[in-house]
């Protein structure tokens, strides 16, 4: 078991809920006309449907593997969302908090991948697969 300071897995809960409350507003989004913002969202908006789409896992008959297999994406989408408020962001409490998750959720899908059985990645690898897997850079 991952040994996570409740400092950052309360910032990390609370950025989770702030996203997925952002996602699921129920309404008809208001007409954002800030191109700053509207291409945040869309970023945004694509890391999540990447992450989604990748958490389907078709199950292995393991249970620690397919827990791996679907927790690997969505620490990716962690990554690939912390690195779209990096790009457009401004609150620097916010940022070092992205940052934070970057190498956290790295750290954890180098660990994942290793326990997977799939070849074993370092922490960089896993961070750089966000660059890889988005059409964004910084």
């Amino acid at each position: 078991m991952i040994d996570t300071p409740r400092p950052f897995a309360r910032r990390l809960a609370l950025l989770a809920a702030l996203a997925l409350g952002a996602c699921s507003s129920g309404g008809e989004a208001p007409k954002v006309t800030d191109p700053v913002e509207r291409a945040f969202l869309e970023a945004n908006d694509k890391a999540m449907g990447a992450m989604m789409a990748a958490m389907e896992v078709k199950p292995t008959g393991d249970v620690d593997k397919d827990f791996a297999l679907m927790m690997i994406p969505h620490h990716q989408g962690a990554i690939d969302m912390a690195q779209v408020l990096l790009k457009y962001g401004k609150n620097e409490e916010l940022k070092a908090l992205a940052r934070d998750i970057v190498a956290k959720q790295a750290e954890e899908i180098a660990l994942m991948r290793r326990i997977a059985g799939d070849a074993p990645a370092s922490p960089a690898e896993s961070g750089n697969m966000a660059m890889k897997h988005s059409d964004h850079s910084m």
